[in-house]
């Protein structure tokens, strides 16, 4: 079976957020003005900026005047030129945070071990832009062990460049001897594309201690880059995400093996993705964002006053907003999960708006007040 890729951004919720520094100003003149505080705003991508590839709730308007007026599964420099392009503004890529981004704190552990990654996009790529230097894609790891997939010949859909495939998983098999080292690590970078192949391969993986066909071992870890269980896309209901992807593989691999699933989801509500959010934004080089931004060599280290978290979906945002706690502040839109005409019953924002236009007023009102 060949293997072709398409190269194109993929709609999905791999972007946990979309990253801005700000500083509000007192005005003493027009040629005059000191900073009054700082604050960052976290924006949920899916369903809160975009639809699918268009833009929603007033979001190019909105992100404008935060830069003023010069203003899961693709590598952060590619989230960040398509983010860009659709929106009109300047994104670097230490401002994207997506959902497998915490990825890159696991480097040490599995920088030199044999890993695989599976989702749409160029799971395997991301991993390696990261650093692993052992990873290969699930379906290039699937195509050396034959009738792994027992359905494979009615498929008629394909998902790598054969060519590079070729090449890649040839060398890879030279180098570090796929079919007889074991599996240490299996990552969901993104939602899967063939959860039937995904489940039958992750199960042989999981339950054979990291090699398949073999008898039953200890299972290798598995991290998960999200844990939504649906999200808004460009149909006009919601979708189903990567978290229920992990309930379908969870539940097959607790009724044919002897121990349950173990996993870890580093994707919203998780608490450190908030925080892991809010160490980067206290990196982001404050020259790079736009008028709001200090000429006086300010680092951008000094406290945040509020962190905004502008999201759709109460279950992951706002919630993961208010288990992070302080500074954290939740802002709820209706333009995606969420549509209700009140607040959320069983995770309630501090704030419920129609856009994230109208967010984006209410903070700049609320910090040049304070």
């Amino acid at each position: 079976m060949r293997f072709r890729t398409v190269f194109r951004i993929p709609e999905c919720k791999n972007a946990a957020f979309l990253l801005l520094q700000c500083r509000a100003f007192r005005s003493y003149s027009k040629i005059q003005s000191t900073p009054k505080r700082c604050f960052g705003i976290a924006f949920d991508i899916d369903g809160v900026i975009l639809r699918g590839r268009v833009p929603i709730g007033g979001s190019p308007r909105a992100l404008k005047r935060l830069y003023g007026d010069s203003g899961g599964g693709i590598p952060e420099s590619s989230r960040a030129n398509e983010l860009g392009e659709l929106l009109g503004v300047r994104i670097l890529p230490s401002q994207v945070v997506q959902g497998h981004t915490p990825f890159k704190n696991l480097l040490d552990r599995y920088e030199n071990e044999l890993i695989v990654a599976t989702g749409k996009g160029e799971p395997a790529l991301v991993m390696s832009e990261y650093g692993f230097t052992k990873v290969l894609s699930l379906e290039e790891y699937a195509s050396y062990f034959k009738n792994i997939d027992p359905v494979s010949q009615y498929k008629s859909w394909t998902t790598t460049r054969a060519s590079e495939l070729d090449r890649y998983s040839n060398e890879l098999v030279t180098k570090h001897d796929v079919l007889s080292n074991r599996v240490k690590a299996a990552f969901v970078v993104s939602d899967p594309v063939d959860w039937g192949m995904d489940i039958q391969v992750l199960c042989d993986i999981l339950r054979s201690g990291g090699l398949p066909g073999q008898k039953n071992g200890h299972q290798p870890p598995l991290y998960f880059a999200a844990d939504d269980l649906e999200y808004q896309a460009a149909f006009p209901s919601e979708r189903l995400g990567m978290g229920a992807f992990r309930t379908a593989l969870e539940s097959v691999f607790n009724r044919i093996h002897h121990d349950v699933l173990q996993y870890i989801s580093f994707g919203k509500p998780n608490p450190f993705v908030f925080k892991n959010a809010e160490a980067i934004l206290r990196q982001l080089q404050p020259s790079y964002l736009g008028h709001y931004l200090s000429n006086n060599g300010d680092s951008g280290s000094e406290p945040f006053k509020t962190l905004y978290m502008i999201g759709d979906n109460p279950v992951v945002d706002v919630k993961g907003a208010k288990q992070a706690g302080h500074p954290w502040f939740s802002i709820l839109t209706r333009t995606g999960v969420f549509n209700g005409n009140d607040n959320h019953a069983d995770f309630p924002a501090d704030l419920v708006v129609d856009t994230v236009e109208e967010a984006v007023d209410y903070i700049l009102k609320r910090e040049s007040a304070s």
